[in-house]
């Protein structure tokens, strides 16, 4: 690289962290991630890779270790709970790879964040895992570990998720998560164990995304791992003790609120021992995710937590760190970091605002209770070609292309020739430095 070579301190080693440290660490910088866990290993279950993310992924040549781990589906199905009578259909395959130019995927969390850390290991990034860090001094970019020693950084990146100190730092005050009002188990199920029941063998032989759409609560399953696991998230209204965000889940209760759907999905339930329940969270829009220091941001949950609705939240977090890379990779001299960062603020806000909106607003379209709303979404679903606003927004023909067409390495060209044409709102006049 031409320009100077920073040090980064990247908080948190979530999607979001190792994403934008491979982004800066590809740009030529010095990286070095404060993790807090002693040992990095990602839990969850199925995670959703769009083509918006899968774009990224290939542009940094991980696309295809990354589908070496994932399915491909073939269909969005979008189903009434009362009998999983098909009410949409929307082709992913081969539809996404010929208007997007890459795959939409399934993966396993573990799965995926494995081959980040990977790449960012490969790439020079430094891991130091179990370091709490207790204070940030943003005007000197200072990081704060405990029983260890500080570390001064050029640009300080917080991107430690939804319970976020660093959020919390930055605006000077608690800020615990939003609560949404909803909550989720998710379930894995092996897939030779449903192929044992006639009734349940179409949902695992050609790997498609399923949606049931009921009273106050959806359905969302889909195959991972080669098609040798099946994935279920059951969302349904948040009944957990004020403390508690995760619990082991009572079987019979979560049977009990879905006891009035697809037969299907009651047989799938009835091969669930155990489970756990995770209360469903959010958080509130910010005024701003920058320190005035310019040296200081957050990223990915820490900023813009969201429903899981649109599949949409660790696809913004690695759009993010894909961005700051992309601008890394610009800088000429030290003064224009503080630029970089209000262009990556620019950039990046009002889309994850719509994204996180997009989601809440979902709940409403997905939950209806039986009623006349209810069957005039039906009729469109079934019956309307796609329009804007149409009541699967993946379909919608306005806003699909606003979400999977995004092309996060274009928007940061756009931006920099702004910048250097000296019409970028809110810089500093720093992009002079070398004309």
């Amino acid at each position: 690289m031409a320009g100077p070579k920073l040090s980064v301190g990247i908080i948190g080693a979530g999607l979001g962290g190792l994403a934008a440290a491979i982004g800066i660490a590809r740009a030529g910088h010095k990286v070095i991630i404060f993790e807090q866990a002693s040992v990095l290993a990602e839990v969850g279950a199925g995670i959703q890779i769009p083509p918006n993310a899968a774009l990224i992924l290939k542009h940094y040549g991980l696309l295809s270790k990354i589908e070496s781990v994932s399915v491909r589906p073939n269909d969005f199905v979008i189903r009434s709970y009362r009998n999983g009578t098909v009410l949409n259909r929307l082709n992913v395959l081969p539809y996404a790879e010929e208007r997007y130019g890459v795959p939409y995927l399934h993966i396993h969390r573990a799965d995926y964040h494995k081959i980040f850390v990977t790449e960012a290991k490969s790439l020079g990034v430094e891991m130091r895992l179990g370091s709490v860090v207790t204070s940030i001094d943003f005007n000197e970019g200072l990081i704060r570990v405990r029983d260890k020693p500080d570390s001064k950084c050029d640009l300080i990146l917080g991107c430690d998720g939804l319970k976020s100190i660093c959020r919390e730092a930055l605006l000077g005050h608690t800020d615990p998560p939003h609560l949404t009002g909803d909550l989720a188990y998710r379930i894995i199920i092996r897939a030779e164990d449903m192929k044992k029941h006639p009734d349940l063998r179409d949902l695992v032989e050609r790997p498609v995304i399923n949606y049931w759409l009921g009273p106050s609560g959806h359905v969302v399953c889909y195959l991972l791992q080669g098609g040798g696991l099946y994935n279920i998230v059951l969302i349904c209204p948040d009944n957990m003790p004020e403390m508690l965000n995760t619990a082991k889940a009572d079987i019979q209760e979560m049977r009990d609120f879905f006891a009035k759907w697809d037969p299907r999905l009651k047989l799938l339930l009835g091969m669930v021992q155990e489970t756990m329940k995770w209360r469903l969270m959010n958080s509130e829009e910010m005024d701003s995710w920058s320190h005035p220091s310019g040296k200081f941001a957050l990223l990915g949950d820490a900023c813009h937590a969201t429903l899981p609705y649109l599949a949409q939240g660790a696809a913004q977090a690695v759009e993010d760190g894909a961005v700051l890379g992309a601008l890394m990779s610009r800088i000429e001299d030290r003064s224009q970091i503080s630029d970089i960062i209000t262009i990556y603020e620019r950039l990046r806000k009002d889309r994850t605002t719509r994204v996180v909106k997009g989601s809440t607003a979902l709940r409403d379209i997905f939950h209806m209770v039986d009623g006349e709303r209810q069957q005039e979404r039906d009729r469109q679903l079934t019956e309307q070609e796609p329009f804007e606003g149409y009541p699967n927004p993946w379909a919608d023909p306005v806003f699909q292309e606003w979400l999977f067409g995004y092309d996060a390495f274009a928007e940061v060209d756009k931006a920099w020739k702004r910048y250097k044409q000296g019409t970028f709102p809110g810089t500093t006049g720093h992009f002079k430095v070398h004309l």
